[in-house]
């Protein structure tokens, strides 16, 4: 979910990547009386104004920046914590742990939930903003602008300052005091984070850590200093100790969406970054046990990442999986060492397109088709392949399925189909074209279908429908934070607007993301911003959800700056190409429905 944090920093490129300190802020003060909440908000235009006129925020290559107004240096993996220090300055450094202004701009929040959400008495500032801090406002811009400031910083500045609830958002970001270094210094240190061994076992190489804690140290010889270190996190601290799966997927399609951005390619060209493209590639196509193109992971690997049942092939791994394969295919540069990868890639490609649009896809026809199924077929030509019973499918399905529209489902595996609707495996099997057009068009038909279901109140569902009753028991363990419809167990996520978003603009059906949007800006910012919210219409917020989320409000930006220049999406979609669409032909005109021996294919697939 941190991803929306990395997007948004994409995204927002163009505009101030620094923060000063806020000199209404005290570093001590988390507690804010509401007026001088207000004044922080109003005085937000004089804080980007003087971030704009400092030389180096003015330079096209960022490169990596002592954040001195923050008392923060960024070394390497240390963040050196000073004393507090007065006004605005900042200063780029020369060299960084190696890194210079050549490697890109850009910027990443480090998950820093804790620190954002110990506001959580914060009073949230009015909608509306006094008729004489808007004139103040106008004339900081005609300042700004006869300054000769840079025309894009110019016109974004005038776009983030239109919509109040926008400005409450940014200001957020601000105020919180997210410690944000280079994009370009993210990628390099997960790609040098290094194994972690647990015990006698280590991790497979490719392991991206799934998070970054900042641990404070004491520096030798002073006892008065410390300094923090980024400790990345591989799942060892992890509630479960399960090992992210999604990190290293997510990290590739982030390092096309920065290059596609900024069109500085100098990064994923670097020897020690197509190593770890190839380390997660290799982890990912490795030989093993498992029969399916599919990849075999456990419980709580990605998003859902507490027991939910969806150990085996959760559609969202597989999706992100096919979207980073597509990215990392097209970002390998081409060697003699690289070209059996390639090969497998490019295989797996094709068998795993083919396995999910064929087998997960569910729609009023198919489910007609499941009802109908024999069971116990042996042989090549079997229908049934995976041995599904009819019995499996459950009632509520009958009744939900509209008679337009379909979707994927959430699992499969011999013997059982989770018929659940997973929102992030099917947003992203859009987006990365795993699903045909015709689906993707289907699965926003559903979402219309069901809008008071997936939508209601807030969007955007987890999940549905939830598990109740004895199925949740066994299958959760009795988890007291997924209880029914609550949390992972298909509660409300703010965070997946700029998934939907992202689908909708990539079928030209905008439409869809601005209603879903406009029914979060009823509600998300009364709410302070909460991580998620709970029951079937996500009428309150949930439980256990921490207030002024990070992911929550960098989401709601990213589906804002997406929709106001649809074009930004490019750098998110994957297309499907020529290659794939004849190998998927073919693989269709040969299976399932027609009979057909191994002889008959070039090349063997598992389908």
């Amino acid at each position: 979910m941190g991803t929306s944090e990395a997007v948004f920093q994409v995204l927002s490129r163009t505009l101030p990547q620094l923060v000063c300190k806020d000199p209404f802020f005290s570093s001590s003060d988390l507690v804010f009386p509401s007026k001088l909440r207000m004044k922080c908000v109003k005085k937000r235009t004089s804080r980007y104004k003087s971030l704009i006129q400092c030389s180096s925020m003015l330079s096209s290559e960022l490169g990596t920046y002592r954040f001195q107004g923050m008392g923060i240096d960024w070394c390497g993996n240390k963040i050196t914590s000073h004393a507090s220090l007065p006004s605005c300055k900042c200063q780029q450094a020369e060299s960084v742990s190696g890194l210079t202004a050549e490697d890109g701009n850009g910027a990443w929040f480090l998950d820093s939930a804790g620190k954002l959400n110990s506001r959580n008495n914060i009073m949230n500032a009015p909608d509306v903003l006094e008729f004489q801090d808007v004139q103040q406002t106008k004339q900081e811009e005609e300042i700004l602008i006869s300054n000769g400031t840079n025309g894009t910083i110019r016109d974004n500045f005038h776009n983030i300052s239109i919509d109040p609830l926008e400005e409450e958002a940014w200001d957020l970001l601000v105020e919180g005091r997210m410690i944000l270094f280079g994009i370009s210094s993210f990628i390099l240190f997960s790609c040098r984070a290094g194994r972690k061994q647990w015990d006698c076992h280590s991790p497979g190489q490719g392991l991206m850590p799934a998070s970054f804690k900042v641990r404070t140290v004491p520096l030798d010889g002073d006892d008065s200093a410390s300094e923090e270190v980024l400790d990345p996190d591989f799942g060892e601290a992890a509630i479960g100790r399960v090992a992210p799966v999604d990190s290293g997927l997510w990290w590739i399609i982030l390092l096309r969406a920065y290059g596609k951005c900024s069109g500085d390619l100098s990064v994923q060209e670097r020897i020690d970054v197509q190593t770890g493209i190839k380390m997660i590639l290799r982890l990912c196509l490795a030989d093993g046990f498992d029969m399916f193109p599919t990849l075999l992971v456990t419980d709580g690997s990605c998003m859902i990442d507490r027991r939910m049942g969806i150990h085996g092939h959760p559609l969202e791994i597989q999706a992100l999986f096919y979207s980073a394969l597509l990215c990392a295919r097209e970002m390998l540069t081409p060697e003699d060492g690289s070209a059996d990868l390639i090969r497998a890639l490019n295989n797996r490609l094709v068998a795993l397109s083919f396995h999910i649009r064929e087998y997960y896809w569910i729609d009023l026809r198919k489910l007609n088709e499941i009802y109908r199924y024999k069971t116990e077929e042996y042989s090549y030509d079997a229908v049934n392949k995976f041995n599904i019973y009819p019995d499996q499918i459950s009632p509520w399905l009958v009744e939900w399925m509209p008679n337009k529209g379909g979707y994927l489902i959430g699992n499969l595996q011999p013997a059982h189909m989770d018929f659940r609707f997973f929102s992030l495996g099917n947003l992203w099997s859009v987006v990365s074209s795993l699903a045909t057009v015709d689906q993707s068009h289907a699965i926003l038909d559903l979402i219309e279908a069901k809008w008071s279901d997936l939508v209601a109140d807030m969007p955007f569902k987890i999940c549905y429908p939830a598990l109740e009753g004895q199925e949740w028991q066994i299958t959760t363990g009795s988890d007291p934070k997924n209880t029914p419809w609550s949390y992972h167990n298909a509660g409300s996520w703010p965070t997946l607007l700029w998934q939907l978003t992202v689908a909708c603009i990539k079928l030209n059906r905008t439409d869809i993301a601005a209603k879903a949007i406009e029914v979060a800006e009823k509600r998300i910012s009364r709410d302070k911003w909460p991580e998620y919210y709970d029951t079937k219409k996500a009428r309150f917020i949930g439980k256990q959800a921490r207030l002024f989320q990070t992911w929550s409000i960098a989401g709601y930006l990213v589906a804002k700056l997406l929709l106001a220049d649809p074009s930004k999406a490019k750098m998110l979609i994957t297309e499907e190409d020529s290659e794939l669409v004849n190998a998927f032909s073919c693989m269709i005109s040969a299976n399932p429905r027609r009979k057909r021996g191994r002889k008959n294919l070039k090349q063997s697939y598992i389908v």
